[in-house]
């Protein structure tokens, strides 16, 4: 379950762009996190990481010397992906949602286990993901779209 895959503003982006032409979004969702609090969270319980976060998150995550920002603002998405899907955190375990990192820094999202089958259900076949965070918040949005434009049944 990936979404995003070219870089707007590029050729590959323009044609990736034309391809969401028609789609339906069917599911939405938004969170926003505290990065203060993750900060906290992460010092007091140190597994909280691995626990939450898949190893390539951790990786990208743990590069600067303060990574709380980057995981705050992946977990705000993964929060906003179960709330698009109508579930809370017991929804699916939080591995089973990655948020990638293209090369030239565009996010994208891949769900695995119990998280891609409720997208299934849900009729999502792909994600639009925006990310955004400061010292202080981060905030996630994401949209689960379906394959085409046509009413399921």
């Amino acid at each position: 379950m990936a979404g995003g895959g070219a870089e707007p503003g590029t050729a590959d982006g323009a044609v990736w762009a034309a391809g969401l032409l028609g789609r339906r979004v069917v599911c939405v969702g938004t969170d926003l996190a505290d990065v203060a609090e993750l900060r906290g969270v992460l010092a007091r319980w140190p597994a909280f990481a691995a626990r939450v976060f898949t190893p390539g998150e951790r990786a990208y995550c743990e590069v600067p010397a303060d990574p709380a920002e980057r995981y705050a603002v992946r977990f705000a998405a993964k929060e906003a992906v179960l709330k698009a899907l109508g579930v809370g955190l017991t929804g699916s375990v939080l591995t089973e949602i990655e948020v990638l990192r293209s090369p030239a820094g565009a996010p994208s999202l891949r769900l695995t286990g119990r998280a891609a089958r409720l997208a299934a259900e849900a009729g999502a076949v792909s994600w639009l993901i925006s990310l955004s965070h400061t010292a202080t918040l981060a905030h996630a949005m994401v949209a689960g779209l379906a394959e085409d434009g046509l009413p399921r049944t």
